[in-house]
């Protein structure tokens, strides 16, 4: 049994070795020869120290360690320290922060990423999120961006058409927003079977994203009870406790039975406006996320009884994306990512649309970082504000919420009495279900 500082020094030896590779990748002898040592005599095996052995291949030989990863890395919560299982917890988190931080330089083959992408889920267990959970999400360390921001590099450093050319290669890649994003970028360069390939991942990717997105709009608070409309008198509306409550002086004792007079049903029916919804989304470099976020969220909406709902995308020119709102692969596929954003072009295209302001919602997505002067696109905001439409400005849609604002549109939002919506989706899933229901 060893001592409380024997099982320090054990884990300064593994955090010394893991910042000794994540810096410089040539073997250190002695610190290789005493991590090994202190692995095995905790009952862990040596593979744990070799991050060119992925996390899955270590589990596959002892699947028992899988339990132990789950939530590895979340803080103790007891005041009494087991030094030895800390000792445990220091060769795990190594492992993981060695095979995910570590990613070398050059060439990156398809296995490569998608192993990258496994051992990135682990971590992400270890830290108690569901895999694929954290990455591109802000949090307090920067952690989920960085994470994100090493998955694009990754992605950058392949060959990405050669690999999509390859059916064999191309099963091995893990739909991602980076790989989404590489693969709206270069679409115009394929064709034939990789051309095939880049779409099914896309695919694979929207009807990922799609299935989240529908269930929080399903979540999000819907409009109140509309008392005025009579329950529908069908079984899946009964009341059978307000019905037996309202029915008990009918109780006859003697045949132990009650006579039921009167059913009670539920009302149902929910106070519901006839609504134009008009998304405006920036579809330049920097917006990616939004705008596949916003192409998915806009057809879930779309699906929604008596919601018209229009999508433009903007960079310095407007493109109307309607047609194809039912269908966000196909909206996406129609996207060209890059250049600069000129507001006012995508106001010109979006104020015909505006036929009844009252009943009508205006979704802005963007930065506000305007390719010319910024006046111009507020003052067509103002007018639209003014005419009694819902202006909605937001700053990205994203899962992490990150977002940055031009600050100068940003206090004037606040100014107009509608400040920029939180860039998180579900806080816009909210916004729109409460106007459109």
């Amino acid at each position: 049994m060893t001592t409380a500082d024997e099982d320090a020094n054990r884990r300064q030896v593994l955090y010394w070795r893991l910042l000794a590779k994540l810096f410089d990748p040539s073997e250190q002898p002695t610190l290789e020869t005493a991590s090994a040592a202190v692995v095995d005599d905790i009952g862990l095996p040596v593979q744990l120290l070799d991050p060119g052995i992925s996390v899955d291949n270590v589990l596959q030989r002892f699947p028992e360690l899988a339990t132990e990863i789950d939530g590895v890395m979340k803080p103790a919560e007891d005041e009494a320290r087991d030094t030895a299982a800390e000792v445990r917890r220091a060769a795990i988190a190594s492992k993981l922060l060695l095979n995910v931080f570590a990613t070398g330089s050059g060439n990156v083959a398809a296995g490569q990423l998608s192993a990258w992408q496994q051992d990135a889920g682990w971590l992400e267990r270890a830290l108690c999120h569901q895999p694929g959970e954290l990455r591109g999400r802000s949090d307090e360390n920067g952690l989920g961006e960085t994470l994100a921001e090493l998955e694009g590099d990754l992605i950058k450093r392949m060959a990405l058409r050669e690999v999509l050319a390859d059916p064999s290669l191309a099963a091995k890649l893990t739909p991602s927003m980076s790989l989404v994003e590489q693969l709206l970028r270069d679409k115009s360069n394929l064709s034939g079977v990789a051309l095939a390939n880049a779409k099914a991942l896309i695919r694979r990717y929207v009807d990922q994203v799609a299935e989240v997105l529908r269930t929080q709009v399903e979540k999000a608070t819907v409009g109140a009870i509309d008392r005025s409309v009579p329950p529908k008198r069908v079984f899946r509306n009964l009341d059978v406790n307000r019905t037996i409550w309202k029915n008990l002086t009918n109780w006859n004792p003697e045949d132990e039975r009650l006579y039921v007079e009167r059913l009670y049903y539920r009302q149902t029916a929910r106070k519901t406006t006839p609504s134009r919804l008009i998304v405006v989304v920036d579809q330049s470099g920097s917006m990616v996320d939004s705008m596949v976020n916003c192409t998915i969220l806009a057809s879930i909406f779309a699906g929604l009884p008596r919601v018209d709902v229009h999508l433009i995308a903007f960079d310095t020119r407007a493109l109307d994306l309607t047609p194809w709102i039912h269908d966000p692969f196909e909206t996406l596929l129609r996207t060209n990512l890059g250049g600069g954003n000129d507001g006012p072009v995508a106001m010109a295209m979006a104020r015909p649309k505006i036929v009844d302001p009252a009943n009508t919602a205006m979704v802005w997505i963007s930065d506000f970082y305007e390719f010319g002067q910024s006046q111009p696109l507020f003052e067509g905001i103002q007018a639209v504000h003014r005419s009694g439409v819902k202006f909605i400005p937001v700053g990205s849609v994203t899962s992490s919420g990150s977002q940055q604002v031009n600050p100068w549109f940003k206090d004037r939002f606040k100014t107009l009495g509608t400040p920029v919506v939180s860039g998180r989706i579900d806080k816009l899933v909210f916004e729109l279900k409460n106007f459109l229901t």
